[in-house]
C-alpha cells in the first residue's frame, strides 16, 4: 500500500515544524524559569499561586473542610498569602489591591 502525495507532505511538514515548535516551547520555558529564580535569589522567596488558582483552591478549602486533605491545602494557601504580602514583586500577576484583599484562612 502506497502512501498518497498528501500523506508525504504531512509527514515532511511535521518533520520540519515539530523541532521549530518545541524550541520555541522550550526557550519560553527557560525564560519563565529564569524569572523565577531571580526573584527568588533577590527576595528570598515567590508566590507559588496566580490570582485564579489561589481562589480556586480558597473556595475548594472552603467547600471541602472536612476533606483528609483540607488542612494541607488551607496551610499552602496561607503561605502563599503570607508570601504575597512580604514580597515587593510577586511572579504571577496580582495586584496590589488584590494581595491588600487577601486573607488567611481559618481553621
Amino acid at each position: 500500500m502506497a502512501l498518497t502525495a498528501v500523506a508525504w507532505m504531512s509527514m515532511l511538514l511535521a518533520i520540519i515544524l515539530l523541532p521549530g515548535v518545541a524550541i520555541v516551547v522550550l526557550v519560553k520555558s527557560m525564560r519563565s524559569e529564569e524569572r523565577k529564580l531571580e526573584l527568588l535569589q533577590e527576595q528570598g522567596s515567590i508566590d507559588s499561586y496566580s490570582p485564579r488558582a489561589l481562589t480556586e483552591l480558597r473556595e475548594w478549602v472552603q467547600a471541602n473542610p472536612n476533606d483528609p486533605y483540607a488542612s494541607i491545602a488551607r496551610e499552602r494557601h496561607n503561605e502563599c498569602v503570607r508570601t504575597l504580602k512580604d514580597i515587593d514583586e510577586p511572579y504571577y500577576e496580582w495586584s496590589a489591591e488584590e494581595i491588600e484583599q487577601l486573607e488567611e484562612l481559618q481553621p
